[in-house]
């Protein structure tokens, strides 16, 4: 293989609870992203997101890596990781800096953005990204870039998504056993949605719902940035669960015939297309298999999307997102390839409803062009933006306040330097 081309050479690596997949991609000069290789393998060490089996986890990784380095041609060192289990918290702290009127220079921005740092409190959680999204200028919102503008007082509202320390570090362990270090860990919704959401989507308003093999996240983007997000410990991998058990069968057989002959919606034809059952065990005969008609088997898919829904939709309305009227709801995951999905969950929730598949990336492969690759090719994504992360900065002296009565700044490098 060729030496590491470092330059514009991005790997990113979905580690989830059925699959582990890698992708290694060059950002050209022009920005673009062009994908050299891709590795998947399936992920047994893994469940509802969290790391359940260290060495099982530790060999995917490799095995994953290893098969994208092939096919690229070249040994990678680093990647940009995936964390997709639940407990993430979403959040946006508000501060202001007194200007006395004068024009904002570069210093201004950087003395506001350093005391940002100080002013985030993870409350005892491990902080995985902190960046900075819009800019106040006199109390105008929305300001992207206010160098150069005459200004009394300067704001900026920071983004914040936080979780449980150990899942990650867990994670962070896992990849660093398979001999690659880590570039940073990634929130998979904010990941995900730079995948498969236009900027104006994340501006107007837009619910995410990534439904994974054994979590389903919901998150609610709106002013450009992730509002909040919730975790459902449910998935496709359920549904699976629910084929091989009602019709007692191996889950292997479950999954290809959920694949194959599963669907979301009901058609009269189900009735009379029939599937013979493999038996669970080779000991027993053909002669005693079960014969089952595609709607027996849509019935129980439809079961567990009826309460994966109900749950979605009490998460949504926690988030705030409950008026239909002009929403949009984009699904991705592997849930999201079941057949006629899209159409029950626009019933069931009452939102329009679209598939989400990656874009942005060139020659990416067909394999790993559907929804359940977006976060992979949003981690790509994400990484060959070169987002400013406030935990790199160092603490800054000047007063600064923040925007909520009350607050007051608290440094908590000691947190900071415990992420890692």
């Amino acid at each position: 293989m060729a030496k590491l081309p470092t330059e514009g050479l991005i790997t990113a690596l979905d580690v989830g609870s059925s699959k582990v997949s890698a992708l290694i991609a060059q950002r050209t000069d022009s920005g673009s992203l062009v994908v050299l290789g891709t590795g998947q393998r399936e992920s047994r060490g893994v469940k509802r997101g969290y790391v359940a089996d260290m060495r099982a986890t530790e060999i995917a990784i490799r095995e994953a890596v290893e098969q994208a380095e092939r096919i690229a041609g070249i040994n990678i060192e680093n990647v940009w990781v995936s964390f997709s289990a639940g407990g993430l918290v979403s959040d946006v702290v508000k501060l202001e800096a007194d200007l006395g009127g004068h024009r904002v220079e570069q210093a201004d921005i950087d003395e506001l953005l350093k005391a940002g740092r100080d002013a985030i409190d993870p409350q005892g959680k491990m902080v995985l990204h902190a960046q900075p999204t819009r800019y106040t200028v006199d109390g105008l919102a929305g300001v992207k870039r206010p160098l150069g503008l005459h200004a009394d007082r300067l704001g900026v509202d920071i983004h914040v998504v936080s979780t449980d320390g150990s899942p990650v570090r867990n994670l962070d362990l896992c990849v660093r056993s398979a001999h690659l270090e880590v570039r940073s860990i990634i929130a998979a919704p904010v990941a995900t949605g730079l995948a498969c959401l236009t900027e104006e989507e994340r501006e107007l308003g837009v619910a995410l719902v990534e439904i994974g093999a054994g979590v389903t996240n919901v998150s609610v983007f709106a002013g450009g940035v992730l509002a909040g997000l919730a975790s459902i410990p449910m998935g496709s991998a359920d549904v699976t669960d629910d084929i091989a058990s009602a019709f007692g069968t191996a889950r292997q057989w479950a999954e290809r015939t959920k694949c194959f002959h599963g669907s979301a919606n009901l058609s009269p034809r189900d009735n009379r297309e029939t599937i013979d059952v493999m038996p669970a065990t080779p000991e027993e005969s053909a002669a005693d298999a079960l014969r089952i008609t595609k709607a027996q088997l849509n019935g129980i898919i439809r079961q567990r999307l009826e309460r994966l829904m109900g749950e979605i939709q009490k998460e949504l309305k926690k988030l705030g997102f409950q008026d239909p009227v002009g929403r949009q709801i984009v699904l991705t995951g592997g849930g999201a390839e079941l057949k006629g999905i899209a159409d029950y969950a626009q019933q069931a929730l009452g939102s329009a409803v679209r598939v989400g598949r990656p874009r942005g990336l060139a020659a990416l492969p067909d394999a790993h062009a559907g929804p359940a690759f977006t976060t992979l090719a949003g981690l790509a994504r994400f990484a060959a933006s070169d987002p400013i992360d406030l935990r790199s900065l160092e603490p800054s002296h000047q007063m600064v306040t923040r925007a909520s009565p009350g607050a007051v700044l608290q440094r908590l490098m000691a947190a900071f330097r415990a992420n890692y």
